[in-house]
């Protein structure tokens, strides 16, 4: 594509105003030299859409102001991962595998009687303390700590469970189960 030479040197121009504007939004000198080379990019890409006429430079820099922000979107909701560690850490189990699990769990968890269900659901999936579920449950501290344990003991027995990992990835339902933290 030929561009024309006076439009070249005007875009030419503000590089160095483009440059001191990518620099204060990201902070970052490489990171503002490849915004800038981005938004020259776009704009040659684009040459056809600006109008001749009007202000060039507010519409590189709205095309860099842009780019910024859209890859500040994108960059909020990724992890930086230098080292492979996270990647590592991540699973993904069959979804389909986890709905037969939870249905087996509610059938069971139906099985149980209604205070031992009332008091595990309040610690182990609600979150509520113990003494907090007491409170709910107008009882003592010592009788919702017995329900818990024996609710959980009757849903492992239930689900012929012996260890916490033979019931798939679910932490709120591992929580219910054995009480850790969701």
């Amino acid at each position: 594509m030929k561009i024309d030479p006076a439009l070249r040197d005007q875009i030419l121009s503000t590089v160095p105003s483009l440059r001191a504007f990518a620099i204060s939004l990201s902070g970052n000198v490489d990171r503002a030299d490849d915004l800038v080379q981005e938004t020259l990019l776009r704009a040659l890409a684009n040459i056809h859409s600006f109008q001749p006429g009007t202000n060039l430079s507010a519409w590189l820099f709205t095309i860099l102001r842009n780019l910024f922000r859209s890859e500040y979107r994108k960059r909020k909701r990724e992890v930086e991962d230098t080292d492979g560690s996270f990647a590592e850490s991540l699973k993904s189990y069959p979804d389909q595998l986890g709905r037969v699990e939870f249905q087996e769990f509610r059938t069971a968890l139906a099985q149980l009687p209604a205070e031992q269900r009332e008091a595990l659901i309040l610690v182990g999936a609600s979150g509520f303390s113990y003494e907090e579920a007491a409170d709910i449950c107008e009882c003592a501290v010592g009788t919702i700590k017995s329900r818990v344990n024996r609710a959980r003991s009757r849903l492992a027995k239930l689900l012929s469970i012996d260890n916490v990992d033979d019931f798939g990835p679910d932490h709120a339902t591992r929580a219910v189960l054995v009480g850790q933290d969701r």
